[in-house]
């Protein structure tokens, strides 16, 4: 059983350096790495902490913010701040530090710009390729004075300290480099100055080989970017990632599952396969259990999405990666994974459909989940049956892949249609039903003692359980049409969570009355309705999502923290920053936007450019060739028109389908 302590952590934000905390106040993390290094420029305007720290990480180990190679429990992460003494004994530190991705090098990079004493400061951050645990920072460093000045620049990290000394003449520049270099063995990193920065052409040439998307769009293109950076930035060369970074230090299949999506999605299919294996491997049971939070569970306690969720990433990846050598090697477990949902454990004696005490954001019994129907319970084994048939076909492995088609449309049509057990009503979809048929619409914990106060579902009022933000993703994931009436009305009624006891914006993950952790917004849920928002085409809501993103903590860097609420913490863990928000953005551009969904035999091509957008380019890599992307919006039209250097198999007034070949693909769309 789940222990209510599970997630207890007890690292006390109020002890220490104040930059042992996550959300200092307008914060902002740029995470950068290789793999092999890993580290995150931490820029806080408000005076909360370091107003500047350069964070490092070891890779293959997960660990709280303070347990970072670079804290200083006296100075924080200020220890790694550029100081400049000049010749009076003056020491500058930087201030009104102005900070943003720097694509200027052809290379992942951060650049801050900042001024002291007539000084004028840029320091750009990165990794200069894949081979190494190195990163290197660059100093450019300007005399606005009007007249020659010495001084020393200095920076340390807690274990060492280094400096250089040079005289820089009215109005002259000068640049130095440090070299960061991290020693798994000694499990510390140490710096150095060096001689030039030119290391650039290695990374310069994987990134050529990723994704590139213009929007003509300052902020969609900030995001995206950002995205693409840093989601493989945070996964060590052995594929392991923290599904909140400094808050959870463990795993899940189905956060790492749309981690490996966005990967793919963004041309990273090296790491994509790699996370994927990992999961296979390290988080798949001998009978194809998958683990969440790093843990085996008891039946009335699996997230029985999670077997869906691989599934479907890894076609995702097979897909697009034409891997399908990896999935032959993998073959015995997939099908232990396609089959583990439907054992007899889990299935309603009367209609086959999956239940359990578990509910999909992994509220349990402790608080007052009761067996059930879940909906996602349903939707994902079925995506997943889906996605594991193309794969069986692919094998010809016919027979299977028949029998997990039938089961798929079996759980569909269930879903949709039962006369009692049907998870849809007059809110279109919800969340659960009980045994007997009846929508569950709270739940009660059974002893409000051992959960800590502050909480919703501790306090004295109903706890609802509708809506909640996961029935959106039957519709981004192509389970009912999105122009069907139950889409529709199950987005006006998760309206509802947008808003809910805050002020600030955005859509908390359920309704906030039975939260069993601070209520507040959660960008990644808000991105679910974002994205189905743009399958229905409601533009506004779009807009509504994407621009209440630029308006919280994080939106400089595009590194977003999992929640935003006042966070009990202990006995909770301070709120981090979640990978999976940067696998929903890329899947946002690529599959809603662009409109891209590589199929079994074909390329699906919907674009849907949101209002305000005039044209977009891409350009993708799908198996071993790119498939380049312009679209541009004429409003005199009612359906897109298509031209391009293959044959379209298939069209209809929003899409075309056109062949995998072997060759770089071209395609301009006009589109409304």
């Amino acid at each position: 059983m789940i222990d209510a302590k599970e997630h207890d952590y007890f690292d006390d934000p109020r002890e220490g350096h104040p930059d042992v905390r996550t959300m200092l106040k307008n914060v902002s993390y740029f995470f950068l790495g290789n793999g092999l290094i890993q580290a995150a420029v931490q820029v806080s305007p408000a005076g909360e902490g370091s107003a500047m720290g350069l964070i490092f990480m070891n890779p293959e180990k997960l660990a709280p913010k303070r347990a970072s190679l670079s804290f200083d429990e006296t100075l924080g992460f200020s220890v790694t701040m550029i100081r400049l003494t000049v010749q009076n004994n003056v020491e500058l530190l930087p201030r009104e530090i102005r900070a943003e991705w720097c694509s200027a090098l052809a290379v992942p990079a951060v650049r801050l710009h900042w001024q002291q004493s007539g000084f004028q400061v840029t320091e750009i951050f990165y990794c200069p390729n894949r081979t190494e645990a190195k990163l290197i920072r660059k100093i450019q460093l300007e005399n606005m004075n009007p007249n020659k000045k010495k001084l020393t620049i200095h920076t340390a990290l807690p274990h060492k300290k280094i400096e250089n000394i040079l005289t820089i003449n009215s109005l002259d520049k000068k640049e130095l480099c440090i070299e960061y270099l991290f020693d798994p063995a000694e499990k510390h990193v140490d710096l150095n100055f060096i001689d030039n920065c030119h290391h650039e052409q290695e990374i310069a040439r994987l990134d050529e080989a990723t994704a590139k998307i213009n929007f003509h769009h300052e902020m969609l293109d900030r995001y995206f970017l950002a995205a693409k950076w840093q989601l493989p930035a945070t996964i060590s060369a052995s594929g392991i990632v923290d599904a909140s970074i400094w808050q959870y230090n463990r795993e899940w299949v189905r956060d790492h599952s749309f981690m490996a999506i966005g990967l793919t999605l963004s041309g990273e299919f090296t790491m994509a396969k790699t996370l994927v294996k990992r999961l296979l491997n390290d988080f798949v049971s001998e009978d194809g259990d998958c683990f969440d939070s790093s843990a085996k569970r008891d039946p009335e306690e699996v997230e029985l999405d999670q077997n869906g969720t691989l599934l479907y990433a890894l076609n995702t990846y097979a897909l697009w990666s034409d891997d399908f050598d990896l999935v032959e090697e993998y073959w015995s477990k997939i099908v232990k994974i396609a089959e583990f949902p439907l054992s007899d454990v889990f299935r309603h004696p009367q209609l086959g459909l999956f239940f359990n005490s578990r509910e999909y954001w992994e509220r349990h019994d402790i608080h007052g989940v009761t067996p059930g129907i879940e909906l996602m319970y349903q939707v994902f084994p079925a995506i997943g049956l889906q996605a594991a048939a193309i794969l069986a076909r692919k094998l010809r492995k016919n027979d299977l892949a028949k029998k997990w088609e039938l089961e798929a449309a079996r759980i569909k049509r269930t879903v949709l249609t039962h006369p009692v057990f049907s998870l849809v009503d007059e809110r279109g979809f919800i969340k659960r039903r009980d045994l007997a048929g009846r929508a569950q619409e709270t739940i009660e914990p059974a002893n409000r003692s051992i959960l800590p106060e502050g909480i919703p579902l501790t306090e004295n009022i109903i706890h609802y359980l509708n809506p909640d933000t996961s029935a959106a993703l039957p519709i981004v994931y192509g389970f009912i049409e999105p122009d069907s009436a139950i889409a529709h009305t199950t987005l006006n009624t998760l309206e509802q969570l947008w808003n809910q006891c805050w002020k600030i914006g955005g859509y908390g993950r359920y309704h906030f009355s039975s939260e069993a952790d601070s209520p507040g917004p959660w960008p990644f849920p808000s991105l679910f309705l974002a994205r189905a928002y743009l399958e229905t085409g409601d533009w506004e809501k779009v807009w509504k999502i994407l621009k209440w993103l630029d308006t919280i903590p994080g939106a400089t860097s595009g590194a977003w923290f999992e929640m935003y609420g006042p966070r009990i913490s202990p006995p909770y863990a301070q709120v981090g920053i979640t990978p999976w928000t940067w696998g929903e953005i890329i899947m946002l551009a690529v599959n809603q936007i662009l409109g891209v969904l590589p199929e079994e035999k074909s390329i699906r091509l919907r674009p849907r450019l949101l209002s305000g957008m005039t044209e977009v380019e891409g350009k993708l890599l799908v198996r071993k060739n790119y498939l380049n992307l312009k679209y541009k919006v004429d409003q005199n039209i009612s359906k897109p028109s298509f031209k391009t250097n293959v044959s379209i198999l298939e069209r209809n007034d929003r899409e075309i389908l056109i062949p995998y070949v072997e060759k770089d693909i071209f395609v301009e769309a006009i589109v409304p």
